[in-house]
C-alpha cells in the first residue's frame, strides 16, 4: 500500500515546529499518514501570502488576520462545523472564533498567544503590576519592548484597548484620535529610555537577549508570550510571565490577540487526511499531551488548565490566562495585512521623530480607511 505523505508549512521557532513534528510522528504510527514540515521566519509568517503557500503545501499554519484575504482567494478549505464542538468549547479566549469569517471556519487554533508581560524572577520580587512601576524600571535601563513591525502597532492596539478604546475593526476610523494620541506619547516615553535596538527587535530577539545571564533586561511589559522561555533549561535563564501591567486601575484587558491556527489547502490532493490530522492536533488529547510536551503553546483550555503542563511551564498558563481571556481580535478584512505592515512602519517613523502624536494617528486612520476600500 502506498504511504500518503502530506507537506506542511509552519514558522521557524521551536514553539512553531517541534510540537507539530512530535504530533506528526505519533500520527504516522497511528494512521500511516506521513507529514513533513517546512518552516518560514517569523517575519514571513506575519506577511507571506497564504495563497502562494497553498500551492505547495497540504497543511498551513496561519495567523487569524489573514482570513479575509484567504476567503477572497479561495486558497483554503473550510472545516465541517459538525466536527468542531470539542475544539470550539475548549477555546482559550477568542482564539477559535478569530478564524471564523463569513460563516465558515478557516483554521483551528493550535497555539494561543497574546501580548503578556515577561520578567526576570531572579532579579525582581514580582512582575510590575502597573505602568508607573514599568517606567521606573525603564528609566533605570532595565526594560525592553519589541518594536519591529508589526509589534509597535500591536502595542498601540493593546494600550488603546486597555484605556477603553479598542480599535474599530469595521471602521471607518480604526483609532479614537484622542486616546491613541495619548498612547503614542506613552510609547514615546518608553522609547526614549530603552535601547534603540528595540526598534529592530521582534519578540524572539528580545527573549533571546533577556534569557542571557548578563542581560540588563528585567521586564518586558508587552510581548507575545513564548512558553519555551519559561521551561527550565531551555535557555541559560528561566523567564517568568505575568498579566500585562494595569493602567489607572484597568486590568489586563484588550491585549492584541496572536497565536496560530492550522488550515487545509484548497489545492491538496488529500483533503480527508489533512482534515483528520488538523482536527486531532487541535483537540484536547493532543494539545495537553504530545503538543504541550514538545514545547508547544496550546490553544485548547484542557492544556492551559492541566497541572502537569503548568508545572513544566513554571505556571506560564495560569499566570497569563486573564490577559488572554480579555484579548482583542484584530481586523481581518481583505486588505488588512498590507495595512498592518505599512502602518507599523509609519508608526515607528512617527514615534522616532518630533511629529505630533495626533498627526501620526490621523495618518494611520487614513491608511486604514483606504485598506477597507473594495
Amino acid at each position: 500500500m502506498t504511504t500518503i505523505t502530506l507537506k506542511g508549512m509552519t514558522w521557524d521557532h521551536p514553539r512553531g515546529y517541534e510540537p507539530l513534528a512530535a504530533c506528526s510522528a505519533l500520527w504516522q504510527q497511528r494512521t500511516g499518514v506521513r507529514i513533513s514540515w517546512d518552516r518560514r521566519s517569523l517575519q514571513d509568517f506575519e506577511s507571506f501570502p497564504v495563497d502562494e503557500l497553498a500551492r505547495q503545501y497540504d497543511l498551513i499554519v496561519v495567523d487569524h488576520p489573514h482570513v479575509g484575504q484567504v476567503t477572497r482567494e479561495g486558497c483554503l478549505l473550510p472545516f465541517d462545523e459538525a466536527r468542531l464542538a470539542s475544539i470550539a468549547q475548549g477555546t482559550v479566549g477568542r482564539s477559535f472564533p478569530s478564524y471564523h469569517w463569513q460563516g465558515r471556519q478557516w483554521a483551528l487554533p493550535i497555539d494561543a498567544a497574546t501580548q503578556v508581560q515577561a520578567w526576570r524572577p531572579d532579579r525582581l520580587e514580582a512582575a510590575p503590576t502597573d505602568w508607573a512601576q514599568v517606567l521606573e524600571l525603564a528609566r533605570a535601563g532595565r526594560v525592553a519592548l519589541p518594536l519591529r513591525a508589526p509589534h509597535s502597532l500591536m502595542c498601540l492596539y493593546t494600550l488603546c484597548a486597555q484605556r477603553g478604546a479598542p480599535g474599530r475593526v469595521e471602521g471607518p476610523e480604526l483609532f479614537d484620535v484622542e486616546v491613541a494620541s495619548e498612547v503614542c506619547e506613552q510609547l514615546r516615553a518608553v522609547i526614549d529610555v530603552i535601547d534603540p535596538q528595540c526598534l529592530a527587535m521582534d519578540p524572539i530577539a528580545v527573549f533571546e537577549a533577556m534569557a542571557q545571564p548578563a542581560s540588563r533586561i528585567d521586564c518586558v511589559p508587552l510581548i507575545y508570550g513564548y512558553v519555551n522561555y519559561a521551561w527550565q533549561g531551555f535557555r541559560p535563564v528561566r523567564l517568568g510571565f505575568a498579566d500585562i501591567p494595569r493602567f489607572q486601575g484597568r486590568g489586563p484587558v484588550g491585549s492584541a490577540l496572536g497565536g496560530t491556527g492550522i488550515a487545509v489547502s484548497a489545492r491538496t490532493a488529500h483533503a480527508k487526511e489533512a482534515f483528520d490530522f488538523a482536527l486531532w492536533v487541535a483537540d484536547a488529547e493532543a494539545q495537553r499531551g504530545p503538543f504541550a510536551a514538545a514545547g508547544g503553546q496550546p490553544g485548547h483550555a484542557a492544556a492551559w488548565e492541566d497541572e502537569a503542563v503548568n508545572t513544566t511551564a513554571g505556571d506560564f498558563y495560569r499566570a497569563t490566562r486573564a490577559t488572554l481571556e480579555g484579548a482583542w481580535v484584530r481586523p481581518r478584512h481583505d486588505g488588512y495585512m498590507p495595512f498592518q505592515h505599512a502602518a507599523s512602519l509609519r508608526l515607528n517613523a512617527g514615534l522616532q521623530s518630533a511629529e505630533p502624536a495626533r498627526a501620526i494617528v490621523q495618518a494611520l486612520n487614513t491608511m486604514f480607511r483606504e485598506s477597507l476600500a473594495p
